[in-house]
């Protein structure tokens, strides 16, 4: 028989063996046969039903296996985007995610994903009205409820920081939902400075990266939709002025003046196609053909969409004059306007300081600051008249002024450039981490500068396709006498907010949101106190002017806590809260009435600056006395900086925690 001529010898029957024997595998009968080829075929046969076995197995397990990856991945994709995820940073990222897609043209100023396969949003604006407004609305309530689903005090520490910062957002937003004559857009849709009819051409001039075909191609569809957008803002500033809510007198020319600025030049020539033209000459992929194409496109959409919707914006505007020429300043004419304005003033300062508080704490600073600057100016030999009326002199002093011309302008921005580099040598003796990103110096978009301030910063993108940058207004180089430059580019660039907004930028192991400006009491504090701190650490030694414009700064500031409570809660009136900041500060009047109509228009903001900074240099003072020779200022700026931005109340916190484990760490040598 063929089967009794085969023996069967195990080699070696342990399982889970790893070696083979003599080309051998262990775990399989060696067959040996003894009547030449038919034994060998039977052998094979059998060798590979086994093996077909087998594969049946591991396809089996594989399906399992398979299977299981399937279920448990899709519980972990459904716990991060849609259920409760499992940390409280993966729901901030995803809330922060949602709300962004929403809000597409802050998605771009963030600067994640624009240009790649990712971008969704590059091509689109965001929505006006009510039923943006409610939807906004909706969101934080959501968010609030997700949020609570969280046991905080089972967090680590910057757990709850971000826990409590996503429910004071979402809190601070819903506290304005019982004023229903608000529009999506804030306060007033239409402003000289605040203005969406402002706001949109500055975000397309200059925050819409084109780096690509695709980011180029994206503007030109942003081009299109402005039209639109911009109808939805008329829109509803008429819907609130049938609720009762429209535009002082003087905000309502400020901003026709803009318009006007803004639709002057020939299509071609507008900043919106110009600056197009600039930054597509960047964009690699972009042959001269697509280039010249695109541009005549753009051209086209604003003659043909743009300037029509601000003129039909500027028409709605006029049939608003006579109720217009009636409006008081302040927002206290408004339905429920105290309530407002004190809603506006807590989210603003982060504290619960009332109006009359706020306004007491500006004329005591006032007064102090003032008693100061006549000091300086008497060792100057300076002593005749007010404060404010020697400061003016000075302003108008020709030995501090450059002329007001395209030369003259381009001195000016030099010269920002000049003192940034100068102060940026000296910041790795006072600060621990340093951030990388490039900033530069430029000019207020033109047709912005009529209702712009003095100077602003933009915060760059996240990704280092857009620099931070420090605009500068050169409407009148005579506004900025060169003895105040310093303190100004202290102020927008370094160690101010280009310095601190970099830093958040670059934390790691925070959520995107906490990585953003959140507060402007804390962001504006620290801009404020960066310009003390510039002067502490010599940068206007040799230079008392110099010194003089970080005091009329400061004093401007404080002259502000007055005027915006003036404006807002004592019934003051435009002219009466300018006279007295002029009065104050010394400031060119030029320069008061935008300031002034700047608070008009946004209540409670102007507060956040010197509010901000005492909070800062009291707990600076607290630090020190109570760590006396232990007290680091690197260690100090870093509690303030590497947290990202917080409410005042929480910095507070946050310093008193590093005190206390400083302390703890501390071993004294009595």
């Amino acid at each position: 028989m063929i089967l009794e001529s085969i023996r069967v010898r195990p080699r070696d029957a342990r399982l889970g063996h790893s070696n083979c024997w003599n080309g051998k595998c262990p775990g399989r009968p060696i067959i040996e046969t003894q009547m030449g080829p038919k034994l060998s075929v039977i052998s094979l046969k059998e060798d590979r039903f086994a093996e077909g076995l087998s594969l049946k197995n591991i396809w089996k397990i594989l399906g399992y296996a398979a299977l299981t990856i399937l279920l448990v991945g899709g519980y972990f994709a459904y716990r991060i985007g849609l259920g409760k995820p499992f940390s409280i940073n993966q729901l901030a990222n995803r809330q922060a995610i949602f709300f962004l897609v929403a809000n597409p043209e802050l998605f771009t100023q963030v600067g994640i994903v624009d240009g790649t396969i990712f971008d969704r949003h590059s091509g689109r604006l965001s929505a006006v009205g009510v039923q943006k407004r409610d939807q906004d609305y909706a969101t934080a309530a959501k968010f609030t409820a997700e949020v609570k689903r969280f046991d905080r005090g089972t967090l680590g520490l910057q757990d709850q920081l971000t826990y409590d910062i996503l429910l004071d957002q979402y809190g601070s937003q819903l506290a304005f939902q019982r004023f229903d004559w608000l529009s999506s857009e804030g306060l007033y849709p239409i402003a000289p400075m605040w203005g969406t009819q402002v706001q949109l051409p500055n975000f397309l001039e200059t925050s819409h990266v084109v780096k690509n075909e695709k980011t180029a191609v994206n503007y030109i569809k942003r081009l299109e939709a402005a039209e639109g957008k911009l109808d939805a803002v008329t829109a509803e500033m008429l819907r609130q002025a049938k609720l009762g809510v429209v535009l002082p007198i003087s905000l309502l020319e400020r901003a026709q003046g803009g318009i006007a600025d803004t639709v002057r030049p020939e299509p071609i020539d507008n900043p919106l196609v110009t600056s197009f033209i600039a930054r597509m000459k960047s964009a690699k992929d972009l042959d001269s053909n697509t280039q010249a194409k695109l541009a005549e496109q753009a051209a086209q959409i604003v003659g043909q969409h743009i300037y029509p919707a601000f003129s039909r914006m500027t028409a709605a505007l006029e049939t608003q004059r006579d109720s217009a020429a009636t409006q008081s300043a302040g927002v206290g004419r408004l339905p429920d306007g105290a309530a407002y304005y004190a809603t506006a003033l807590k989210q603003m300062t982060t504290t619960d300081y009332t109006p009359d508080q706020v306004h007491a704490l500006g004329l005591s600073e006032v007064a102090r600051i003032n008693a100061e600057m006549d000091a300086l100016l008497k060792t100057q030999g300076l002593s005749s008249g007010t404060v404010a009326e020697r400061v003016h002199a000075l302003h108008k002093d020709p030995r501090y002024l450059l002329p007001n011309t395209d030369e003259g302008r381009k001195q000016l921005l030099e010269k920002y450039q000049q003192i940034l580099d100068e102060v940026n040598a000296r910041i790795p003796e006072y600060f621990r981490t340093i951030p990388q990103q490039k900033l530069v110096v430029q000019r207020v978009p033109i047709g912005a500068e009529k209702g712009s301030a003095g100077a602003y910063y933009q915060q760059g993108a996240m990704d280092g396709s857009r620099p931070g940058t420090f605009f500068a207004n050169l409407r009148d180089v005579g506004e900025s006498s060169t003895w105040s430059m310093k303190t100004l580019a202290y102020h927008e660039g370094i160690p101010g907010h280009h310095f601190q907004i970099s830093t958040a930028l670059n934390l790691k192991g925070l959520p995107l949101i906490r990585q953003q400006t959140l507060y402007a009491a804390y962001a504006e504090g620290w801009a404020l106190y960066a310009e003390r701190f510039a002067a502490e650490i010599g940068m206007y030694k040799d230079d008392p002017l110099g010194d003089l414009g970080r005091l009329e700064s400061e004093i401007f500031r404080a002259a502000r806590l007055v005027v915006d409570t003036g404006l807002h809660a004592k019934g003051w009136t435009r002219e009466q809260a300018i006279a007295y900041m002029v009065g104050a500060t010394g400031m060119n009047e030029s320069e008061v009435v935008s300031e002034v109509e700047r608070y008009m228009g946004q209540p409670g903001q102007a507060c956040a600056y010197k509010v901000g900074q005492m909070k800062i240099l009291e707990l600076r003072e607290r630090a020190k006395l109570a760590l006396g020779p232990k007290f680091d200022i690197k260690g100090f700026h870093a509690v303030l900086l590497e947290n990202g931005g917080v409410p005042l109340t929480v910095l507070e916190k946050l310093v008193d925690g590093w005190v206390a484990k400083t302390q703890g760490s501390w071993v004294s040598d009595m």
